[in-house]
């Protein structure tokens, strides 16, 4: 680097302080790669020069050396011609290799590209330099600094950090390779807790105190454990030295500018800074260099000053220790080195430089010289290569393009950015014997992102490095998701507990996935969805098995009851209940409603939904149909009321008033399956359940089929209630009343019931309803004559029946007599008869003899003769 001045003063090329070995073993690298070249077959007939220039790592002074490479070639003085067109200008050199620092690299390749003169750089990785636009004739045997910080970003987040700080030094180099990790850190989930750039010249005074500043941040953020460094191998010395002082132990992510640097592995408790992890760039078999500098203290000194200074600087820092020594060679200016020495040998120290070598630089500078010389050779196959003025640079930049040269056994080729893909070393210090050795960790390969470990304690290596944490917020676990706090950093949240139907399997989730909520479901903090179970009334439920042995029971009566019935088939009970054939349609309609209710029961299947609302609307609108027909018969069999009789004749036609009434919710449920036929639903209303249910298709429909049902029982209801007064015996209009009246009560709580219920339990409702229902209407119809054909069998028969009627008959005249007369008082001149004449033909139903007192002829005073209640009720008799 340059002499540590204030500023210049005058426009004069200032003198370098300092020496860098490895600048120097650079240089050696090359000097070595031409002399290789010369002495082989390679470019038979073509000898290879150099021309060596100093840039002291500052731009101005290289700017100054590649103005000497744009002269013409065999002119006495260092001029530059200005050409418009530059095409036959033959300049002194045909190739530049260097520089080291992508900052310098910039500044030469836009002169050289004047003159389209190929730069072929063995180190500079910037990644602006790959934009062929605006450096047209830059090439480099390196990949670019996009892998290099793709591949720290990589392992950064292999690693589980997100919470790093960055340090690089304040210079073009510094600046592209932080903006460049920058992007990537962000692609890679990693926030950059804070940025410290330290100036690029370490003449600069306020080198120090930014160096203060940056360590005090590395102290305070205690929860950065990883802090990546671009920077110069002069920086990074003086930045651990300090670090050292302070007791900094973090992980430290090298960049290729010092990822190898033994002068920065060797400094005194290096190993209490923490763990060092760097990326090189790959090496190959450097075993001829390195024979190459066992043997170099014999080489002449004349044309290179730079080893002349390197066996100076030997002599004069000879007492030191090694490291000591090694500071010595770096900071040793050139006033202070010996004028002569006269006994090299002496002071010469076997094994530095190759103690000291990067390999991966020194790999990389033997490419650049070898691919200039396959260009070379390219353009030498049809040409006089001893003349050089044979090809022109620019000639020599199209044939470099397309060299492919041969590396360990593969082929490698610059591409259209000019850049080789070469892989990475993941390099690791390690303290072996007391001394920090630089160890190959594994092998990065940009092409594909991956890390390739040699083998398994190489990799455990790798993954140890997960032990260190270095983030702003805990990791979330599974289960959980990230809530940005107020941090402007995204990697800085809280970690929240997933929502109800949401989950996270991962850990540092940005957000929860949902759940489908139609069939799957999550508690909340969940890591899965779970698949919603299946609910429906099922057979092994102890309230369906409850319902279906009340069903079963009902069945059991039933059945019961036609045996009864059917035994005791000529006593006066069932025939007054209307004979075998209307009690067995009737009781087969309570089967069949009793049957209705297993198909609410077990998984609904569309079968099961069309099937049940029909049976039950059907088999219910067949049991009222009948009954309504009994309580017609009875109303008319004891009506006292001409005008009523005539009208109940009219009305009573048993067989088409059932099939007519039944026929129509016939109607009314085809209709309904046909148009709006119900289906099987999923219900998803409740969270964790799927609920199958059955839809009814139209609530209309649905609403119309009971609604017919409900008017035919009213009706039932209105006829059985006028005949409520019958003999005791004979009541049967009263309990007809009572089964009614428990119809309406249980399906006027179904209604609101079945609207707020949902759930399996839907279809018990209804089931409940239909049992009640048809429990009430089948006991207070049969029941009661069970009663009297089991128990009060003195009761049924045929004399205690008429002795009933006979009673019932002589109050009912009595009593129409009585008001006829009370009436008949009060007309001053109004005469009534009583007619005792039973016209048997003319005035009966079904052979029903009746009373007939016509109004305002009744005869006032007349008594009604006795034997009249005895012939009424003998004639009724038959109709029993």
């Amino acid at each position: 680097m340059l002499h540590p001045e204030e500023h210049p003063i005058k426009p004069v090329i200032q003198n370098c302080a300092g020496f860098e070995i490895q600048i120097f073993l650079q240089t050696l690298a090359m000097i070595h790669a031409i002399e290789t070249i010369n002495n082989s077959t390679l470019l038979s007939g073509v000898t290879l020069g150099y021309e060596i220039y100093d840039t002291c790592a500052e731009v101005t002074k290289a700017m100054a050396s590649a103005l000497r490479f744009l002269a013409k070639f065999n002119s006495s003085k260092d001029v530059v011609e200005f050409k418009c067109n530059y095409s036959d200008y033959v300049p002194r050199i045909k190739a530049v290799t260097g520089a080291s620092y992508s900052e310098v690299s910039m500044a030469v390749s836009r002169l050289l590209a004047l003159q389209l003169i190929p730069q072929v750089s063995p180190a500079s990785s910037a990644e602006i330099l790959s934009d062929k636009i605006r450096f047209p004739s830059f090439f480099r045997t390196i990949p670019s600094d996009f892998h290099q910080t793709r591949a720290m970003a990589h392992l950064i987040c292999e690693s589980g950090w997100n919470w790093i700080g960055v340090i690089a030094t304040d210079d073009d180099n510094g600046r592209f390779a932080l903006e460049s990790f920058g992007v990537q850190a962000m692609a890679n989930n990693v926030c950059i807790a804070f940025k410290e750039m330290l100036p690029a010249y370490l003449s600069d005074n306020t080198f120090q105190t930014k160096v203060d500043h940056a360590i005090e941040k590395i102290v305070k953020e205690t929860r950065v454990n990883v802090i990546v460094v671009f920077m110069r191998q002069f920086h990074v010395l003086k930045l651990f030295k300090k670090a050292v002082k302070r007791n900094v132990n973090k992980i430290w992510i090298a960049s290729d500018n010092w990822s190898a640097a033994v002068k920065i592995s060797t400094i005194p408790n290096i190993r209490q800074l923490g763990t060092i992890v760097g990326f090189g760039f790959k090496s190959g078999d450097i075993s001829t260099f390195q024979d190459f500098l066992r043997n170099l203290h014999e080489k002449p000194t004349d044309n290179n000053k730079f080893l002349h200074e390197y066996i100076m600087l030997l002599s004069v820092c000879a007492h030191l220790e090694y490291h000591d020594f090694q500071m010595c060679i770096s900071n040793q200016s050139q006033d202070d080195l010996l004028q002569n020495v006269e006994n090299k040998h002496q002071i010469w120290r076997d094994g530095f430089l190759n103690a000291n070598i990067e390999p991966g630089f020194i790999h990389s500078t033997i490419l650049a010289v070898y691919a200039i010389a396959h260009a070379i050779k390219g353009q030498c196959k049809d040409r006089n290569c001893k003349d050089p003025s044979a090809f022109t640079p620019w000639e020599l930049l199209e044939e470099l393009k397309k060299v492919t040269v041969i590396d360990n056994d593969k082929e490698i080729k610059f591409d259209s950015n000019g850049d080789m893909s070469t892989s990475y070393d993941v390099l690791l210090w390690k303290e072996i014997d007391g001394h920090m050795e630089i160890t190959t960790m594994a092998e990065y390969d940009p092409e594909k992102g991956d890390f390739i470990f040699e083998d398994e304690e190489k990799k455990k290596e790798f993954l140890d490095l997960k032990k260190v944490q270095s983030t702003c917020s805990q990791h979330c676990r599974p289960g959980q998701m990230k809530k940005v706090t107020e941090s402007p950093h995204t990697c800085c949240y809280e970690c929240v507990y997933c929502p109800e139907n949401h989950y996270s399997n991962q850990t540092d989730m940005d957000y929860c996935y949902r759940c489908n909520n139609k069939t799957y479901w999550a508690p909340a903090n969940s890591t899965t969805c779970y698949r919603k179970t299946i609910h429906f009334l099922a057979w092994t439920d102890w309230f369906a098995i409850f319902l279906l042995l009340l069903s079963a029971f009902g069945v059991v009566l039933v059945l019961s009851i036609s045996v009864i019935f059917t035994r005791n088939l000529n006593t006066p009970v069932v025939k007054a209940s209307g004979g075998l054939t209307v009690c067995y349609i009737i009781l087969f309609s309570h089967f069949l409603i009793f049957l209705s209710t297993v198909f609410f029961v077990d998984e609904p299947t569309e079968f099961k939904c069309k099937t049940r609302q029909a049976l039950f609307g059907i088999s219910f609108a067949l049991c009222i149909s009948c009954i309504l027909i009994k309580s017609l018969k009875i109303l008319l069999a004891f009506s006292f009321d001409p005008k009523l009789q005539n009208f109940l004749k009219c009305l009573y036609k048993p067989i088409p008033t059932v099939v007519t009434c039944t026929g129509i919710q016939v109607i009314i449920c085809t209709c309904w399956l046909i148009f709006r036929t119900p289906f099987v639903k999923q219900n998803f209303s409740i969270p964790r359940a799927i609920i199958l249910e059955c839809n009814e298709g139209s609530i209309v429909a649905f609403g119309i089929m009971l609604g017919y049902i409900a008017a035919l029982a009213f009706i039932c209801f209105i006829f059985a209630f006028k005949g409520r007064k019958l003999p005791e015996n004979y009541n049967e209009a009263k309990f007809i009343t009572f089964g009614m009246l428990i119809y309406f009560i249980a399906w006027i709580v179904f209604i609101p019931v079945y609207a707020t219920t949902f759930g399996k339990y839907l279809p018990a409702v209804e089931i409940i309803v239909v049992l009640i229902s048809n429990y009430g209407i089948l006991c207070c119809t049969f029941l009661p004559k069970c009663y009297i054909i089991i128990y009060k069998q003195e009761t049924n028969t045929k004399s205690a029946f008429l002795k009933k009627i006979y009673t019932y008959s002589s109050k009912s005249a009595g009593s129409v007599a009585v008001s006829q007369i009370s009436l008949d008082s009060k007309s001053s001149s109004s005469r009534a008869t009583i007619s005792d004449s039973c016209k048997s033909e003319k005035n009966s139903v079904n052979g029903n003899c009746h009373f007939q007192v016509p109004g305002q002829r009744l005869i006032k005073g007349e008594v009604l003769p006795k034997n009249t209640a005895r012939t009424v009720a003998r004639k009724r008799l038959s109709s029993i």
